[in-house]
């Protein structure tokens, strides 16, 4: 279970680091869009590159901060059920609902968003507005920020089954295993 668990920290760690730069991303898209308002409103000009980044940083904020935000246990939940269940109860539904139906969803939207990514990357394509930015690269985030949510689906897998063996116990908050 040891390399498991560890695959299970390098796991967090990555998403740990994607979270970071998502947090960083907020600010940007902040400052971009206030800088871009006031350009727009003090000088007359805008450009519909800098309101595509905006719409960038934003949609990379939502594909990887999924897997940041179920790492640190902070994403939506049926609690109605949940709360009654004891807590290994509420392991075994957390690793249930995770191995057949969290992980296997995301690997399908992965699968199913690639083409989409890989034919704009095929005909380098670039944004219908004038002055716009090419295409494939926020398209690419669509099946990656799938894949890192799966990814972390399985180290919630890992720290469950640890946790159901009574080889780790699960910080209620942060879904960190203490030993």
């Amino acid at each position: 279970m040891r390399p498991l668990l560890a695959l299970s920290a390098a796991i967090d760690l990555v998403n740990e680091k994607i979270g970071y730069v998502c947090n960083l991303l907020v600010l940007a898209a902040c400052l971009v869009s206030a800088g871009n308002a006031m350009i727009r409103y003090a000088f007359g000009y805008s450009s519909n590159g800098w309101l595509e980044l905006q719409w960038y940083m934003f949609a990379i904020l939502v594909m990887f901060g999924a897997s940041y935000t179920f790492k640190r246990n902070e994403h939506v939940r049926v609690e109605i059920f949940y709360l009654f269940l004891s807590e290994r109860g509420q392991l075994w539904l957390d690793l249930i609902g995770t191995l057949f139906f969290l992980i296997p969803s995301c690997l399908l939207l992965s699968y199913l968003s690639w083409p989409f990514f890989h034919q704009a990357y095929a005909v380098g394509e670039m944004s219908g507005n004038a002055g716009g930015l090419i295409r494939w690269p926020i398209k690419f985030v669509i099946p990656s920020g799938f894949v890192m949510l799966a990814l972390q689906g399985v180290s919630e897998v890992i720290k469950r089954i640890a946790a159901l063996q009574g080889q780790v116990t699960i910080d209620a908050k942060y879904e960190r295993p203490t030993q």
